[in-house]
């Protein structure tokens, strides 16, 4: 016998609200995403790194024991840590910029919030960019030169490769940026021993799992960039590197990922998460797992960390995750005029300037009530 909408809903803010309980008097935690909000300005001063200062990494708040001493055996790799966190947090604001839940960040060291609390999708998601974010800035940093412990990718050539094109140039090494990632990302949760069945092994399982998901993301699908030589352009020879997808694509494989999260629990013994659905495909280590419905961020919540849609812009005419009849949870919307101004009838002229006139059109703007 099934539930209706009503009653489902009801349950669903039933388990949120056991899962918070013991959260409402605490504060937001600290993680180390905060670096990609508050990270870069710690780099920017030189004294701290002179001999015989306090170890900058002791002033980064969020880190962990065990990522305060990577941080201080890798302290060259911080700003690309740092870059790689801003770099995830950019991406899901974009993915979810139609979504209810948008990726908002509060003005803490949690980042997201108590959202994050909730082992939901969106939690999922925002460990697995994060984790993505870090392999692409490190195996970028490694490229540049920026890193005493890395150079260029030692990828071998693909087999596939014409054998009239060079397998060389200077590729970013997604091999070194996942194997530090790894280290780095993780140290927080094997930090501790949990007992079986407990919430805190569950949530440090799926948080591993999702990590492991956002790294190989930028690990597993690399490509090969290759550039033309010769007189004139005509390509005579050809020389071929490995190269990183753009972090929008990584942004969108992961979304689709999110997308097709898989429910798990745990095993009979305690020490594992399976699929709560065996008849749903067992998930790889590329799929995202979670554990908790998600709220339905409609309305503002504390407990939750939701900000609801209250003003959200919508389309009216979508039906879409952006459409104004989901976005805004049937409460309706407003529409209301505004003016644009923008350039327009731009000409170029010899030589060498373009010259546009000034246009102005009105648009009509839908928010949610």
């Amino acid at each position: 016998m099934y539930l209706n909408m009503d009653k489902q809903e009801t349950m669903v803010n039933i388990i949120i609200t056991v899962i918070f309980y013991n959260i409402l008097t605490t504060n937001a935690i600290e993680t180390w995403w905060s670096l990609g909000m508050n990270g870069f300005e710690a780099w920017r001063n030189p004294q701290l790194f002179i001999l015989g200062a306090q170890p900058v990494c002791t002033h980064l708040r969020g880190l962990s024991p065990g990522q305060t001493k990577l941080c201080q055996l890798y302290q060259d790799h911080m700003p690309a840590v740092s870059r790689g966190a801003k770099l995830g947090i950019h991406e899901c604001q974009y993915q979810f910029r139609n979504r209810r839940w948008n990726c908002s960040t509060v003005d803490d060291d949690s980042v997201f919030g108590p959202i994050t609390e909730i082992a939901s999708r969106e939690a999922s998601f925002t460990h697995s960019i994060a984790a993505a974010g870090v392999v692409f800035s490190i195996a970028r940093a490694c490229r540049e030169g920026e890193l005493s412990n890395c150079g260029c990718s030692r990828k071998l050539r693909p087999k596939g490769l014409d054998r009239d094109y060079i397998w060389g140039g200077c590729g970013d090494n997604a091999e070194y940026g996942y194997r530090f990632a790894k280290g780095f990302i993780d140290a927080r949760e094997n930090e501790k021993n949990h007992p079986r069945h407990s919430r805190e092994l569950s949530r440090m399982l799926m948080n591993l799992h999702n990590n492991e998901a956002g790294r190989r993301a930028v690990y597993k699908h690399t490509k090969v960039a290759c550039k033309c030589h010769g007189v004139s352009g005509s390509c005579s020879l050809k020389t071929c590197w490995q190269s990183l997808l753009s972090f929008r694509e990584i942004g969108n494989f992961l979304k689709e990922k999110y997308d097709g999260a898989t429910d798990v629990k745990f095993n009979r013994r305690g020490t594992k998460l399976e699929r709560k659905n065996p008849m749903y495909n067992k998930p790889t280590k590329e799929d995202m797992i979670y554990l908790d419905p998600s709220p339905d961020y409609c309305e503002p919540n504390k407990l939750t960390g939701s900000r609801g849609t209250i003003g959200r812009s919508c389309e009216k005419n979508s039906d879409g995750m952006e459409g104004c009849n989901l976005m805004c949870c049937g409460r309706g919307y407003n529409t209301h005029k505004i003016t644009l101004t923008e350039r327009c009838h731009c000409k170029f002229h010899w030589c060498c300037y373009v010259k546009c006139r000034t246009c102005k059109r009105v648009v009509d703007i839908h928010t949610c009530k």
